[in-house]
């Protein structure tokens, strides 16, 4: 099956949260990792099973307030859990490019199964595109939302991936 490399300068991590304040807004580059997807006439060969791995150093997650940001990773205890980490375990087609992509995601230690749609689809014979978007609660993860003087952080946060993988020769 063919391997994808991601391409970390070419796919963004965007994480939303809400305060009572105003909203947190962080996205990043510097996810790593791997795709194994078959593509038959532009689309997904599902018969095949697919696998993937996807790392983000949790160090490169800025909201562009230092004091949110030191919080935030005294709260994700960052020294002992450097990074956020997923494995694709099963994808299933909902309608042309759309698919219901399923895995278990590791945050601070915590893993978790998870599903959410994604498009997925050829930019070129090469190289590939996953988008897609979840919402997780961080207290699924055994992670309190930060409280930083009058500033509360509500605990739904939105992510969305952006992914651009490379075909290995």
């Amino acid at each position: 099956m063919p391997r994808y490399r991601i391409v970390p300068e070419r796919s963004q991590v965007t994480i939303d949260a809400r305060s009572s304040v105003h909203p947190i807004h962080t996205r990043t580059s510097g996810l790593e990792g791997f795709v194994e997807l078959t593509f038959s006439d532009g689309r997904v060969d599902v018969g095949a099973t697919p696998r993937g791995r996807l790392s983000l150093p949790v160090d490169r997650l800025r909201s562009g307030n230092p004091l949110e940001d030191s919080e935030l990773r005294r709260r994700i205890d960052a020294r002992r859990f450097p990074t956020i980490d997923g494995e694709l375990t099963h994808l299933a087609p909902i309608d042309g490019d759309q698919y219901l992509v399923g895995g278990d995601l590791t945050f601070r230690g915590e893993t978790r199964a998870c599903e959410a749609p994604m498009t997925i689809s050829a930019l070129d014979e090469s190289t590939m595109q996953l988008t897609g978007q979840a919402t997780f609660d961080v207290r699924d993860f055994g992670m309190e939302p930060p409280r930083i003087l009058m500033l509360r952080v509500y605990p739904e946060v939105e992510v969305s991936v952006e992914i651009v993988a490379a075909r290995e020769s």
